[in-house]
């Protein structure tokens, strides 16, 4: 019994697949119809239009659910009367998501907060107690505390009813934009609006509508970070005289090679604990937002 070689299996294969196309092309087409005329030999029986409803008849999100335009596959999601593709939906998703870390820092009371946590901990000069993942955790939860009604006004007036369809996406964004717009208002200072309105070269009237975001939001920032140097620089306050008190006594006991920092830390622990340091700062912290 001979085998065969690989240049006569290559043949085979080849006569094979040109025996299959000419199957192929000789069967005639077979065409499936819907309907049709009721003379043909089609499926259907009854002739009935698939047009329903002209387009751009619809006025509301359930007639638009309704219309029904030729032989086209319609597809809604949560209700959605069109508007943006799925794919871009999904792109300015992802873009929200990789900003989200920014609009949580810039637009939200996170910078002051976290400003403040880290004067605290220099002051009581722990180095790295707490550390930098616990301060931001904290002011993580806090911000979300603080921006609670901020985030819930959102949801209500701009997200459900963009997801019912009764609102454009501009539509949400203005409204979305608005409450937040609020808040940064009422914790930035005239000085700081005026600033940038000045170098804008634009005028303002002392009204919120009139400020741009690309000048509220820089000014709110600014505002924040003096309030928060303001708070840091009372925290400081006991605790420097503190360090005065334990340098002076080092000084006159003539041990002046010993590191005040080093027998003050002790002594700042205590106050702070014994004045319930944490409830007071995170306390009034929070009450400069309202």
């Amino acid at each position: 019994m001979k085998f065969l070689h690989s240049s006569d299996i290559k043949i085979i294969k080849v006569i094979c697949l040109l025996f299959m196309a000419g199957i192929f092309c000789i069967c005639p087409s077979i065409n499936a119809y819907a309907v049709g005329d009721l003379n043909s030999n089609l499926t259907g029986t009854d002739r009935n239009e698939t047009v329903l409803r002209e387009p751009g008849t619809a006025e509301t999100p359930e007639e638009l659910q309704e219309l029904n335009i030729a032989n086209g596959l319609s597809v809604t999601i949560n209700g959605d009367n069109g508007g943006l593709s799925s794919n871009l939906r999904i792109l300015i998703t992802l873009t929200l998501i990789a900003l989200a870390p920014t609009l949580i820092i810039m637009l939200t009371s996170f910078t002051r907060i976290i400003i403040v946590l880290h004067f605290t901990r220099n002051a009581l000069n722990t180095q790295t107690a707490p550390s930098n993942q616990i301060l931001i955790g904290l002011a993580l939860f806090l911000t979300f505390f603080i921006m609670n009604p901020v985030i819930n006004q959102i949801n209500e007036e701009a997200i459900k009813p963009l997801d019912q369809g009764i609102i454009t996406q501009e539509e949400a964004l203005e409204k979305g934009m608005e409450p937040l717009r609020q808040f940064m208002y009422k914790q930035t200072q005239v000085k700081d609006v005026k600033l940038f309105m000045d170098i804008a070269g634009e005028e303002w009237t002392s009204d919120l509508d009139a400020i741009p975001n690309s000048v509220l939001i820089p000014s709110f920032i600014i505002s924040e970070l003096r309030t928060a140097f303001i708070i840091g620089f009372i925290i400081y306050i006991p605790f420097i005289v503190i360090d005065m008190v334990v340098a002076s006594v080092l000084m006159s006991m003539g041990m002046m090679m010993l590191p005040p920092t080093t027998i003050s830390m002790p002594f700042k622990i205590l106050l702070f604990v014994l004045a319930d340091g944490w409830n007071l700062v995170i306390g009034n912290v929070i009450k400069t937002f309202y």
